[in-house]
């Protein structure tokens, strides 16, 4: 489901770092070159490439890019060269910095990882700022929005296929009774949430249907400006469908007066190499429009050409 095409033949690492120092040389920066050389590599490639790189010239890529880059070309390519765990990590350490409630980054690194994945994050995060990424989440979060994200992010999922029917019949009518009786933040509805296999969470989502004749979150709109329950939705989307999660973020990036360039960088940069392929199916069937040519339409320059290289766009 990545769209990232990476050279048939292994590259040579040394010869891609030296190729990005030049980029780097002279009057100017060759930012062709740079694109050419990151967005084909592998979150595998691009760790040696900053190993390699830090080595060689005693400095650390991403300070490098940091100084011949700017914007949001330079945000994307920090992001992309970061890594799966380590740009987790950062943009969990930006989105506590900077918190205000509507903020939905933590749940959907929270949710659309896997548990090891997520576990990999945490330890990033331990080892870049030297605390734990549930410490500063209770420092900077108050409340309801506390009480859910603190067991969301301090889960380990089982990740197995087995279902309990039974179990799923049973919490979709306590989750059922919880939103009918306006409980949103009751600790039976947080610990299904947060300690269920995904699974078992799509069956008891599907029964709950089944039972009440619509979808949770529709019975969670009760209130559409309520953060908390805009939070507890996208909790339950990146848990299901996480490719129509995605797909409404990069929708509302684009689709509006200015681009929200960061959410377009963030969706990009961390899903090329996961599930970007399924994404675009779901922005071409909702919106009838490939998601190149939107891009295309509202971005520009570097910027655009690494997220449309990003996103497998052969012209790119």
């Amino acid at each position: 489901m990545s769209t990232i095409t990476v050279p048939a033949h292994a590259t040579s690492i040394t010869d891609d770092v030296e190729q990005l120092r030049k980029a780097f040389s002279g009057w100017g920066t060759n930012e062709g070159l740079i694109i050419s050389i990151l967005s084909h590599r592998n979150a595998e490639q691009r760790k040696k490439i900053r190993e390699t790189y830090a080595a060689t010239y005693n400095e650390d890529l991403l300070k490098s890019l940091d100084k011949e880059l700017s914007n949001d070309f330079e945000r994307l390519v920090h992001l992309w060269a970061l890594g799966p765990c380590d740009s987790d990590a950062y943009l969990v350490n930006e989105a506590t910095k900077r918190w205000t409630k509507s903020n939905q980054v933590l749940v959907e690194i929270a949710c659309t990882r896997s548990a090891h994945d997520l576990l990999l994050a945490k330890q990033a995060y331990h080892a870049t700022y030297k605390r734990s990424m549930e410490e500063d989440i209770a420092y900077h979060t108050t409340g309801d929005f506390r009480k859910l994200l603190l067991p969301i992010v301090g889960t380990y999922r089982y990740e197995g296929t087995e279902v309990n029917m039974t179990l799923a019949k049973t919490e979709a009518k306590l989750l059922n009774q919880k939103i009918c009786d306006k409980c949103y933040n009751d600790d039976d509805l947080i610990r299904i949430l947060a300690t269920r296999s995904k699974v078992q969470i799509n069956a008891t989502l599907n029964q709950y249907k089944n039972q009440f004749g619509k979808d949770i979150n529709k019975d969670l709109k009760e209130d559409p400006k309520d953060e908390y329950l805009s939070l507890l939705r996208a909790t339950i989307k990146c848990l299901t469908y996480p490719e129509k999660y995605f797909e409404k973020v990069i929708r509302l990036s684009i689709n509006k007066t200015g681009t929200d360039e960061g959410a377009l960088t963030r969706v990009v940069a961390t899903r090329a190499e996961v599930d970007m392929k399924t994404i675009k199916e779901e922005y071409q069937r909702r919106n009838s429009v490939p998601l190149d040519k939107a891009i295309a339409k509202d971005t520009r320059g570097d910027y655009e050409d690494m997220l449309l290289s990003l996103i497998g766009c052969a012209d790119a």
